[in-house]
């Protein structure tokens, strides 16, 4: 099941990956993401995800569903608020895909990342992409990929697909806004995506995209200085 519910200044995703990619799944995602996007950034999205497919198959998933969800996992990854995800036992399916787009990954040391399994190979969705972005040339990553091998707990950490093992969920999510605080809305997005387009972009294209932040950055400081 997934559900998405709002509390306070937080929207709260929660997302089996015991279940199968559906129409519903992609709903809750889209939900989530349009009052995130409303509330023009303010607050965090955290998404809970737990589970992991029991038996290999893709029954009942057609490319333009699939299409849908992953469309809705890039609106996830891009949103202006900041996403912070709590994981927790195996987590694959939906629920690694959905881990994979957040900022910050707060894990407790039973995670284990799995690929899952479909018509005898790995489901050759996105996530295997978001990986490789992650943690290229991870021999673990590799054997995720290949061949399904999960990724333990303490192998994520190393490889930064997780931010924190703890058994204190609550604490960490608490010290992670407290991190986090200080940057939202359109400027966390920018930031984030500078980020994201630096391993594929040289330093000249990149370098006019940068300019533009820093002068954004400065028009305002002036314009808070003047008043």
């Amino acid at each position: 099941m997934v559900t998405g519910e709002r509390m306070n200044d937080e929207l709260v995703l929660r997302i089996d990956g015991t279940r199968p990619l559906s129409a519903e799944t992609v709903a809750a995602v889209v939900a989530v993401c349009d009052t995130a996007e409303d509330l023009g950034g303010h607050g965090r999205v955290i998404v809970h995800v737990s589970g992991a497919p029991q038996a290999p198959g893709a029954g009942g998933l057609t490319v333009s569903l699939v299409s849908k969800w992953e469309r809705a996992l890039r609106r996830l990854e891009r949103l202006p608020s900041s996403t912070v995800a709590v994981a927790e036992g195996d987590c694959g399916g939906v629920a690694l895909e959905a881990l994979l787009t957040t900022d910050y990954r707060i894990a407790t040391a039973s995670v284990r990342l799995m690929v899952p399994l479909a018509a005898g190979a790995t489901w050759p969705g996105m996530a295997l992409y978001r990986l490789a972005r992650q943690a290229a040339r991870a021999a673990a990553v590799r054997r995720a990929a290949l061949f399904g091998t999960p990724i333990e707990a303490q192998e994520a950490l190393q490889l930064h697909l997780v931010d924190e093992l703890t058994d204190d969920t609550a604490k960490a999510l608490t010290a992670a806004a407290e991190r986090g605080g200080a940057l939202d809305g359109p400027e966390l997005a920018i930031r984030r995506q500078l980020l994201i387009e630096a391993h594929t972009t040289s330093f000249e294209e990149a370098l006019g995209v940068h300019l533009a932040a820093c002068d954004r950055v400065l028009r305002h400081t002036s314009a808070g200085t003047a008043s």
